[in-house]
Parts: structure tokens; C-alpha cells; sequence
């Protein structure tokens, strides 16, 4: 049976309310397509797992479906704030969340670990910083061949996982090529797998055999999006959209403005506008 379904479909029969879930990609490749359908459904609730949460949980915390962010940097990638999420967290509006920060360095260990199948993850790090302070669920144990400190925090085990890719096979088997953040972390991490991608080929023969290749048997399903992970970027299909990140600063500084945007961007909208609104990059 094909795993090629549409995005609407793939959201509805894999996530839930109260689901832990990770939409992830790094500079490029970041599935907001696929968190478009997710606010659009009204998938409630959420604990949110990102390395950088960005624009994309902006909105989905600016439409209350959050009730937790596990992340490590927050905001808006060169230009400032997520302002939805600080309305959020100062002022618990249209609800307020919890937060869990991190480091980079233990986020990526975090996935690592849950694609092992481990608890935890264990590594060098957090010496002299102040988030354990903060955050609990950092702790320290010894270790028992060295005597050497070393800092532990929980495996990320996402209910589902989004990413955004160049190309899958008709098999169902997903090519990313370019900066590649923990994608195939995030994926072997989690119970379910949703991958949208820029097109459908019958295979990937004649490629460079060290491109990362998420083979079918991780993926859940798989959503043909052109243009999904606008406004970042898709490496050989599309440039980052800087104007878009300047703008998302004027529009989620207001409370009104931001809800006209989404009712007129995300909620009126479908998957089929993203492959409009990248002509011309």
C-alpha cells in the first residue's frame, strides 16, 4: 500500500490532542506546511518539541494550541523575538504554556537517545551554565569507568514527528540533501513519521550514495507539498523568503493583526498556496 497520501489526511489520522510532537528542519527544510494543516484541524493541547522554535510555533502557540515548548534557542532567525510565544509566557495569552529550555548540544543528544532507544542521554555539557538551575530535568551522574561528571537529560520520544524533504521514491522512501539538522534523529525517535515533500520519482539511481536517505520503513506517511517549508527554504528548489521573516515581526506584534493574517494565510488557505506563494523566489 503507497504512503503517499494528502497532508489533511496524514495530520488527521496520525495526530491527536495531547500529543508530544516535532516539527523539525534547520535553517531549511522546516515543515510549515504541515503545521499549517495541524492549526487548520485545531489539534489541541500540544507539547511541542524544537531545537529552534521559530515563525512556524510562533503560530500554532499564537492559536493556543500549545501547552508546553520543549526547545533550546527561541525566535525569530535574524531579526528578533517570536512574539506570540512571549504573549504567551508573560502574559498567558490566548493561554499560557510551559516551557522547558535546553541547549543545543542536549536537544540533539535527546533525539539521539530516543532513537537508540534509551531513556536518557548522556554527555559533556552544562558545566558552569545556569539552566539546571532552571530546569530539573538536566541532572549529572558519574561515570563509572572515569569518575567524570557528566550531564543526563531525557530521551525525546515525539508521538509524531513532521519534517520537510527534496524527494521521495514511490517505495516511500525520503532523500534530504543539504544542511541537514536531526531529521533522521527526530524521525527514528518517533512513533509516527509524517514527511512532506517537494515531489514524487521513481527512485534515487544515480545519486551520491552519502545522501541522507530516511528508508520507508521509518515513515508513516508521505504528503506531496510544493513549496512546504516556505517561507525557509528548500536547497535546489527555492530560496529562504527574508522578506516574510521581517514582515512575521509587524504581524505577530499585534494581537489583531496576527489573527487577520492567520485567518487569512493558514485558516481560509490550503496545502495547494504554497506552491503560489514560492514563484518568483
Amino acid at each position: 500500500m503507497s504512503k503517499v497520501i494528502p497532508l489533511e489526511r496524514a495530520v488527521r489520522e496520525n495526530l491527536k490532542d495531547g500529543d508530544t510532537v516535532a516539527f523539525e528542519g534547520f535553517t531549511h527544510l522546516i515543515p510549515h506546511a504541515a503545521g499549517h494543516e495541524v492549526i487548520r484541524q485545531g489539534i489541541k493541547d500540544l507539547t511541542l518539541i524544537r531545537m529552534t522554535p521559530d515563525i512556524i510555533y510562533d503560530q500554532m502557540i499564537g492559536m493556543g494550541l500549545a501547552k508546553k515548548v520543549i526547545f533550546s534557542y527561541a525566535g525569530n532567525p535574524g531579526v528578533g523575538l517570536l512574539r506570540r510565544m512571549r504573549d504567551a509566557i508573560e502574559n498567558g495569552y490566548p493561554r499560557a504554556i510551559e516551557t522547558v529550555e535546553h541547549s543545543h548540544a542536549a536537544m540533539a543528544n535527546a533525539y539521539a537517545a530516543g532513537a537508540a532507544g534509551l531513556p536518557c542521554a548522556v554527555f559533556r555539557g552544562y558545566k558552569g551554565a545556569d539552566l539546571p538551575k532552571v530546569n530539573p530535568d538536566i541532572k549529572s551522574i558519574t561515570c563509572p569507568y572515569t569518575g567524570e561528571e557528566l550531564a543526563t537529560v531525557p530521551a525525546h520520544r515525539p508521538d509524531v514527528a513532521f519534517i520537510h524533504a527534496q524527494k521521495a521514491s514511490e517505495k516511500g522512501d525520503v532523500l534530504i540533501e543539504g544542511i541537514v539538522g536531526v531529521q533522521k534523529e527526530v524521525a527514528l525517535a518517533a512513533k509516527k513519521v509524517v514527511v512532506t515533500v517537494e515531489e514524487i520519482v521513481p527512485d534515487f539511481k544515480g545519486l551520491h550514495p552519502n545522501l541522507t536517505i530516511l528508508p520507508h520503513w521509518t515513515v508513516t506517511a508521505v504528503s506531496v507539498v510544493k513549496g512546504g517549508a516556505h517561507p525557509s527554504y528548500t536547497h535546489g528548489y527555492y530560496a529562504r523568503d527574508n522578506a516574510a521573516y521581517l514582515e512575521w515581526n509587524e504581524i505577530s506584534a499585534d494581537r489583531d493583526l496576527f489573527a487577520k493574517w492567520m485567518d487569512d494565510n493558514v485558516l481560509k488557505a490550503t496545502p495547494e498556496v504554497f506552491a503560489e506563494r514560492i514563484k518568483g523566489l
